[in-house]
């Protein structure tokens, strides 16, 4: 009898497993169940469940075997949502959901969709795998043929494109010529293509892009998607993209702004040291050889194209953004420029489409036939500063609009001050203390001593004493340019700045930067003071950018600033958080830190927001930056976080 008993026992607890077991699976009719969910809950017909949609927020979901579970929340249904369409685009009709990744915690699904799939989904190959995703994008070709240019120097390249040419359709390889001057690149203007990146082992190194509707491969941007890489094991993609950059500075002279035949005469922010040393040193893996090409390379780079004398760097021994090109940008959208090109062709008494064409041929009337005074700067310079400022990564702001070429730049003097200590570091943790390029041996010593001058410099000219803060400085006028922005704190994060100064620039950045959602691009104050127009600049108030905030952080830590750095990096990641939970699991390109939305009213809108059903990529930055942000956090924050509790509630 007892025996029974026990074995009744048995057979209750089993059957009680598994109802649990079929409670925490839930087996769907995919087509049907995605249906039904979409006509219940996406009431705006957007292929997103969104705090906006006016459904009750409440589905009843049945499975195979005829269970019912209840699921509730705008951020349950868009996961169940997801979860739907993943497995519709997987073609499957039937799935197993677990209930647990309906129910997953935000920060935790986030991080784990980043990891496994939004790196892979922005990868990309300049090479016969990758070439057809990349060529049916506009910028890779006109009306009847799709390019790729190949430098005259690289002959694996060019034998290798050759090669697989008359593989694809209207498909041409263009070879570049030796020198690649600012007319030769306006004379390419309207051939547009991509440029070829390394060949190695018969396939194209990999590179990952900002976002999923790009196909090339942007300097700063990847960087920043470096240490989110480097973060989740995905070192090979580091690694791969520094040797992409080696490869333009060999073959292009410069690390690009992206691989675009426009960009040509166009760097980018120089992180090449910092990318390289936090690669190298995030692995076991000690490659010395591939060190020593990559520091060599980078060294080209700063001799070659940051220290050459009346381009970028200036009469004082500072640096400037100074990108060479002959008109207006090409890739910037019809109708940018008009306001500023009616005033000349107003001038010049012309339509403003005679006005444009002539400009564009050089066939303008010379300024001192005009009948009237032009009373106004050369339309040549104002596009250099354009250009210039594009390079700078902050296109556009107020702060460099009509002035970039002529400042020394908080920005660009600490990126290269970083450059100075990190190949001091290198030379000195790495090579014994010696590292040769070209005819010259360097010791540590030597890339000291030129911090210590450039550090000397951008406290002569670049520390306002009465504001207790860096601003940049215009070297043609000799006074510094007044305006509030992020790039002012990057000292700290170069550790430029002194104890003295950290403490100061601390209280001036939370004082005028600090929002709820994090740290804005500039002040509002600053943008309504320079401000010709009511046009609102994507980098500037109210807006926050992954870059300056992964900047900030880490800035404030290295001055032992801990507790402000939390403080920042839980309203950031708190804004990224709500917002997927509140809409779908969008991730954009930036967002608006006042108002803590994605919904950003700027110039060229926001990249990452247009998706059916389940973003498939997130953005580069803002997927490294999330990365980054919860692995300094700590714990008992990241428990708030995966709660919502609001940054008010806690600070």
């Amino acid at each position: 009898m007892q025996n029974r008993f026990q074995i009744l026992i048995l057979v209750f607890l089993f059957m009680s497993c598994q109802d649990k077991t079929t409670l925490d699976i839930l087996k769907v009719n995919v087509k049907q169940t995605l249906s039904s969910l979409e006509q219940d809950e996406d009431t705006d017909r957007d292929k997103k469940i969104t705090k906006e949609d006016t459904g009750d927020k409440s589905y009843t979901i049945k499975t195979i075997d005829g269970q019912k579970v209840l699921i509730e929340s705008t951020y349950y249904l868009s996961n169940l949502l997801q979860e739907l369409a993943t497995a519709k685009n997987k073609g499957q009709d039937i799935v197993e959901i677990p209930l647990s990744r309906i129910k997953e915690k935000p920060a935790e699904r986030l991080s784990r969709l980043i990891k496994t799939r939004y790196w892979n989904n922005l990868t990309r190959r300049v090479d016969k795998s990758g070439l057809e995703r990349i060529l049916t994008d506009s910028k890779a070709s006109d009306s009847l043929i799709r390019r790729l240019y190949v430098p005259a120097t690289d002959s694996i390249g060019i034998d290798y494109f050759k090669n697989i040419e008359s593989e694809f359709e209207r498909f041409k390889v263009v070879v570049l010529p030796q020198n690649i001057s600012p007319e030769y690149v306006k004379s390419i203007n309207d051939k547009p293509g991509i440029l070829s990146l390394k060949i190695k082992d018969n396939k194209g190194v990999p590179f990952v892009v900002p976002g999923g509707r790009f196909n090339e491969m942007y300097g700063w941007d990847s960087y920043f998607e470096s240490v989110g890489l480097n973060l989740d094991g995905r070192q090979d993609l580091s690694k791969a993209m520094i040797e992409n950059f080696a490869y333009e500075i060999k073959h292009y002279g410069k690390i690009l702004n992206a691989n675009r035949d426009y960009y040509l005469t166009r760097s980018q922010p120089p992180f090449m040291t910092s990318f390289i040393r936090e690669t190298y040193e995030s692995t076991n893996e000690k490659d010395s050889l591939w060190l020593k090409e990559m520091t060599r390379a980078t060294m080209q780079e700063y001799f070659e194209v940051w220290m050459e004398k009346g381009k970028k760097l200036t009469q004082n021994g500072l640096n400037r953004y100074y990108a060479e090109g002959i008109g207006i940008p090409p890739e910037t959208e019809p109708g940018h420029f008009d306001e500023q090109l009616e005033m000349y062709a107003e001038k010049y008494d012309m339509s403003l489409k005679e006005f444009t064409e002539a400009y564009q041929n050089g066939n303008l009337p010379a300024r001192e036939n005009l009948k009237t005074d032009l009373n106004l700067p050369s339309l040549d310079e104002y596009f250099l500063h354009d250009r210039s400022l594009r390079e700078s990564g902050h296109d556009t702001t107020w702060r460099l609009d009509g002035v970039c070429a002529d400042l020394n730049t908080v920005a660009l003097n600490s990126l290269l001050y970083k450059y100075e200590t990190d190949f001091a570091y290198l030379i000195k943790t790495y090579f014994n203390n010696s590292f040769t390029y070209g005819n010259q041996t360097f010791e540590a010593k030597y890339w000291l001593d030129k911090a210590k001058d450039r550090k000397q410099l951008v406290n002569e000219l670049l520390w306002n004493e009465k504001d207790k803060v860096f601003y940049d400085y215009n070297f043609e006028t000799q006074e510094p340019l007044v305006y509030e922005s992020a790039t002012n704190y990057y000292p700290l994060w170069a550790k430029l700045a002194t104890k003295e100064q950290a403490e100061h620039l601390k209280n001036s950045l939370l004082k005028t930067l600090k929002a709820r959602c994090g740290i804005l691009a500039s002040s509002k104050a600053s943008v309504e003071r320079y401000a010709t127009s009511d046009v609102a600049r994507q980098w500037d108030y109210p807006n926050g950018w992954a870059p300056h905030q992964m900047l900030m952080w880490k800035g404030l830590m290295n001055y032992g600033y801990d507790e402000e750095a939390q403080e920042l990096i839980y309203r950031w990641l708190w804004l990224i958080t709500k917002n997927l939970a509140d809409y779908n699991g969008t991730i954009p390109e930036k967002y608006d830190v006042v108002n803590c939305t994605h919904k950003v009213y700027a110039e060229y809108g926001n990249v990452g927001t247009k998706f059916n059903y389940i973003t498939p990529s997130g953005f580069g930055w803002m997927n490294a930056s999330y990365q980054y942000g919860l692995h300094l956090l700590k714990a008992d924050l990241r428990d708030k976080l995966n709660d919502l509790v609001e940054p008010e509630i806690l600070f």
